[in-house]
């Protein structure tokens, strides 16, 4: 049967206003409390999949690759790689990880796929064995990113990803490395392409968020981040995916929320969409 697991990577503390858009700071403060800089604290959480002899991890954080001082611009808190050391606490080396599924490429989900910098040598690719999975559109917005969003890539991620052999472009519903345990979705609200993988359980599906619902927060429907490419395409995303788990008893799983790993969608007896029973962690949930 398989069991996921969630697993901390690094994590961020980044402007509380941008990440709740145009939500006034008396509302959001209330979920999320910001510091004395109205940074709020974020959490950069993957998923681990194991299911047989397969071992899939949903994306990787931000990682350790920023210098110092890049570090400290975007607010990462540790400066070792959390996500490895995470990793070996579940009894999982980088070289066990058979693929690796990206939502998107932006730094903050990605860059935990890098090894960690240092002044003398070069980044490398943390996981020797993995397939990495990216969706189509996602890929082709790394490759060429608009100007507004330059900034969130890594340019020395692409080549790397190319030269391995191990990439995996997905313009579909399935990817070979995940086979039929994983669907995808994807979005455009937030950025082109967005690759939301959904992971059939036996007791409803589990759906890696990404960016699209980053926490519990943003499960309500007007709540976007400043980040997001289309903010009024997001919400309506968001309303036909909350509707479709909604029925088939989904959970959304979060990358972000400092907090809250996973949380069931609902709906109040406003109509307004909710996440319940929320579970700060996963420990090989198999149900």
């Amino acid at each position: 049967m398989p069991s996921l697991t969630s697993i901390l990577g690094n994590s961020q503390r980044l402007d509380g206003g941008a990440m709740f858009g145009n939500a006034p700071r008396a509302l959001w403060a209330g979920w999320i409390a910001p510091d004395d800089q109205n940074r709020i604290p974020l959490a950069c959480r993957a998923l681990l999949l194991r299911d047989g002899d397969r071992t899939i991890l949903f994306e990787a954080g931000i990682g350790a690759f920023f210098a110092p001082a890049m570090r400290a611009r975007f607010g990462v808190v540790e400066d070792e790689h959390v996500l490895l050391r995470s990793l070996a606490a579940n009894g999982v080396a980088p070289e066990d990880v058979d693929a690796i599924v990206l939502s998107h490429l932006h730094f903050d989900h990605a860059g935990g796929v890098l090894t960690p910098w240092s002044p003398d040598t070069p980044v490398g690719l943390a996981f020797p064995n993995a397939q990495f999975v990216v969706g189509a559109r996602a890929w082709a917005r790394a490759k060429a990113p608009h100007a507004r969003d330059r900034a969130s890539f890594i340019p020395e991620l692409v080549p790397l990803l190319e030269a391995s052999g191990r990439l995996e472009i997905v313009d579909g519903e399935r990817s070979r490395a995940t086979g039929d345990l994983v669907r995808f979705h994807t979005s455009d609200g937030h950025t082109p392409g967005l690759l939301l993988a959904e992971i059939a359980m036996p007791d409803g599906p589990v759906l890696f968020a990404a960016d699209l619902i980053p926490g519990l927060a943003w499960v309500h429907l007007p709540i976007t981040m400043g980040y997001d490419r289309y903010p009024e395409l997001l919400v309506d995303e968001k309303a036909r995916l909350l509707t479709d788990l909604l029925a088939r008893r989904g959970r959304l799983f979060f990358t972000h929320d400092p907090a809250v790993a996973l949380a069931r969608v609902d709906r109040d007896d406003k109509g307004r969409f909710r996440g319940i029973d929320p579970h700060a962690a996963l420990t090989a949930l198999t149900a």
